[in-house]
Parts: C-alpha cells; sequence; structure tokens
C-alpha cells in the first residue's frame, strides 16, 4: 500500500521506529487475528491429509478373550446317535464348543474404486485454497486498521504541533502585551483576555496530548503489541497541494473484481458447493474395496491351555463391492439442499458485483468531497493567518483592539482543526478506497 503523503519524521523517539509500511508488516506478522487464520489454515491442512489418508491402506489388529460361561446347546434327533431309534424320539441336546477362546487377526483394506473419494481429493485442494483467501481476507482488515490508526497518530501529532507554535505565539503577545500595560498604553483588561486565551489553548493540548496517547495504543493493539510497549513513528504528514492530491482520486481502469479478496473467496466458496453437490450425486455409485484378514486362534477347556498349547493360523482374502439400491430418496433430498446452498452462494455473487460496484463510487465520491472540502479548508487556514497577521499589525499600531486580535486567533485555531479534521477524512477515505479496489498490500 502506498503511502499517502507521507516523509520521514525528522525525530526520534522512545522505541523501535516504524514506518506505515513496517507498521503493516509487523501486523501481519503479530496480530492475534492473522495469528488465529494461520491456525486456521493449519487445520485446513490436517483436514486434507485426512480426507488424503482415506484412499492409503487401512490396517487394524483386533484380539479377543472369550469365556463361554455357559455353552449354547444344540439339538440333534436321536437317531443321530442310535440307528434305531424311534423318528418320533425326543431330540439330544449336545453342546458345541470349547469353555475359552481367543482369537488374534490383523486386517488390511484398500478401496479401489470409489467415486465420493475421488471428488473428495479433489475438493481437498479447495479447501486448501479456501483457507488461504481466509488468511488474506484477514490480512487486508489488518492493514486497512493499521493504516488508519497509524494516519490517526499523524493527524494528532501535527495539531499538537500548531498548538505548540499557537502557544508560543500568544505567550510572546501576552509578554509584548503586559510591557505595553505597564507603559500605559493598553488596559489591564486585555492582558487578562490574553491570559484565559492562553489557558484554553493549554487545556486544548493538554486534550490532544491525551488524544496522541490513545492514538498510540491503538495503533500498537492493531500491530498485535502490547499496549504499554513505545514504538515510534518514522514518517508524518507532508503539505501536498491539492493539485499534488487529485490524481489520487482517479479511478483504476485496470480493475478487476477478483481484485477483492472477498471476491476470490466467494468464487472459492461456490467451488466448494459445486463438489458437494457432486459428492452427494456420487453416493449413487458402487464401491469396491479388497481387504485381506491372517490370524491365529485357538479354543479349550482350560484357560491355562490357551498360553500352552498352540494357536491355528487361518487367512482370507477377497473383494467387497457395495451397491446402493435405495435410500428412502435420502440423498435426492440431500442433493436438493445442496443445490440450494449452491445457488444461494451465486445469487450473492451477483449481490458481491454490485456491492463492490457501489463500494468504488462511495469511495470516490466520498474521496473527491474530502478533496474538495480539504482545499476549502486549507484556503480558510491561509486567510485566518493573514487575518491574524494583520490584525497584531494593527493592535500594535494602535489602530485595533485586543478582542480583535482574539477572535482573529480563535478563528485560526477553528480553521486549524477544521483543516486536521479534513485531512485525516481525506487519509482514511483513501485507505477505503484502496479497500475498494483491492490495492491494500498485505504481504503475501
Amino acid at each position: 500500500m502506498a503511502p499517502t503523503g507521507l516523509t520521514p519524521a525528522g525525530g526520534t523517539g522512545n522505541g523501535p521506529s516504524f514506518t506505515l509500511q513496517q507498521a503493516i508488516d509487523h501486523a501481519l506478522q503479530q496480530n492475534i487475528n492473522v495469528k488465529n487464520s494461520v491456525l486456521d489454515g493449519v487445520s485446513a491442512e490436517g483436514r486434507i491429509r485426512e480426507v488424503k489418508a482415506s484412499a492409503l491402506p487401512q490396517v487394524a489388529g483386533s484380539a479377543s478373550l472369550t469365556d463361554n460361561l455357559i455353552i449354547q446347546r444344540a439339538f440333534l434327533p436321536a437317531n443321530f446317535f442310535d440307528p434305531t431309534a424311534s423318528p418320533d424320539a425326543p431330540a439330544v441336546p449336545v453342546q458345541f464348543g470349547v469353555k475359552y477362546s481367543g482369537n488374534a487377526t490383523l486386517s488390511l483394506n484398500q478401496v479401489i474404486y470409489s467415486p465420493g473419494l475421488n471428488v473428495g481429493l479433489r475438493a481437498a485442494a479447495t479447501y486448501r485454497e479456501l483457507a488461504q483467501r481466509n488468511l488474506q481476507g484477514t490480512k487486508v482488515t489488518v492493514a486497512e486498521q493499521v493504516a488508519k490508526a497509524y494516519y490517526g497518530v499523524l493527524v494528532a501529532l501535527e495539531r499538537a504541533k500548531l498548538l505548540d507554535y499557537n502557544i508560543g505565539r500568544l505567550d510572546t503577545l501576552m509578554n509584548e502585551t503586559r510591557a505595553m500595560n505597564k507603559q500605559g498604553f493598553v488596559e489591564k483588561l486585555d492582558v487578562q483576555r490574553l491570559d484565559v486565551q492562553a489557558n484554553n489553548l493549554r487545556a486544548e493540548r493538554q486534550n490532544v496530548q491525551n488524544l496522541i496517547e490513545l492514538s498510540y495504543t491503538l495503533l500498537k493493539f492493531q500491530m498485535g503489541m502490547g499496549v504499554n510497549d513505545e514504538i515510534t513513528l518514522a514518517e508524518q504528514l507532508q503539505d501536498r497541494s491539492v493539485d499534488d492530491l487529485r490524481p489520487l482520486i482517479s479511478p483504476d481502469p485496470t480493475f478487476r473484481y477478483t481484485s477483492r479478496i472477498e471476491y476470490s473467496t466467494l468464487e472459492t466458496q461456490i467451488k466448494l458447493a459445486e463438489q458437494d453437490v457432486e459428492l452427494t450425486q456420487k453416493g449413487y455409485y458402487p464401491t469396491l474395496a479388497g481387504f485381506v484378514n491372517y490370524g491365529y486362534n485357538s479354543g479349550r477347556n482350560a484357560i491355562g491351555q490357551l498360553v500352552t498349547a498352540p494357536w491355528l493360523n487361518f487367512a482370507t482374502l477377497g473383494l467387497s463391492l457395495q451397491v446402493p439400491i435405495f435410500d428412502g430418496f435420502q440423498k435426492r433430498y440431500q442433493i436438493a439442499q445442496k443445490r440450494v446452498t449452491l445457488q444461494k452462494a451465486q445469487n450473492s455473487g451477483a449481490l458481491l458485483r454490485n456491492s463492490i460496484d457501489l463500494q468504488i463510487r462511495q469511495a470516490s465520491i466520498t474521496l473527491n468531497n474530502g478533496l474538495q472540502t480539504l482545499q476549502t479548508q486549507q484556503r480558510n487556514r491561509e486567510l485566518a493567518q493573514e487575518i491574524v497577521r494583520v490584525s497584531r499589525i494593527k493592535y500594535k499600531e494602535g489602530v485595533g483592539s485586543s478582542i480583535e486580535v482574539l477572535n482573529a486567533e480563535t478563528a485560526l485555531r477553528e480553521a486549524q482543526t477544521n483543516y486536521f479534521a479534513s485531512l485525516y477524512d481525506f487519509l482514511i477515505a483513501k485507505v477505503d478506497q484502496d479497500r475498494a479496489l483491492g490495492r491494500l498490500y498485505i504481504g503475501l
């Protein structure tokens, strides 16, 4: 983001020194919101690996030890044991099984064909892109907040400088007036009026000093620093003519909607919604998987024999095919809902384009009005300075009154306050225009 009317500061203070760009860069590293967005990206990478892991072989082991407290009995015909028995003789209950049984198995499963998994793997890349877009969006917001806070400090510092200058001038005038009063050329009332004016100026200076401290605190907060840390601003506002600032309000003929991170994020969300619909549709397709099982088992009537007697191995190899036939129209309704979500995202795209157009138009008009207001206030300040100069000359020559001088000084301070308020509004409007056009630097 290009600084607007900034020059290197003349002096140094306590704490590290930051230009506007350095302050933004520091915030992009230390701001908590940015750090949380980075963590969201780490979480997204974990989710992506989770999806990819489902395409790899799945290996699992299991073991069991069973105590058959009461072995279930099977009923066999009596002539199974005695061929001469009558067919109508009662069946003979027989126990099949042993008191203790053990089993240990190692299984391997591998998905061979799954359309849903293929869509999920493609969606993983889209999910990563969405996480990156969200991180960029957070950085843009932080850069905007830091720029506005930085300008707030600079404007408050300039106001303090002018108040110090005005206090110095008023003290000089008061000393001269006291001398003239001792010589009998002016009344004591003139000295008292100047004294009241000086007290008001010092009170205003204290208020501005409090505003400077608050502005510094806000800037440090946006930069991700502690509120008790010390910093110095390496830049200061530069007096520039309105003609120099006018090119800043010209529209950008190369603007594209994709320059706005919000639009790029929405495009990614639409792509993800499309893949979500496709994923549900793939639920109608069959899934083929292969499996291998290998293990040992044993069965004995004494638990000690499970340890001493050898276990027998077994192995299986096969394919598993799952074919969805009827799910009560569950997927049908799921697809309908997800298509609605997709349509809403697409509608949001049209709304966002209109919103961006409106924001650009509003930013341009606000910046234009801000420049005109700044031009007017700059002219008023120059006129007020001239009126103060003339009224002081008239007062010293005895053809003007102290009230005229005080009124001129009051008008000058009001003009100076209005000028800096207009300058701050213009700088903030410039940041808003850069945000609307997607030109804020985000350090990527």
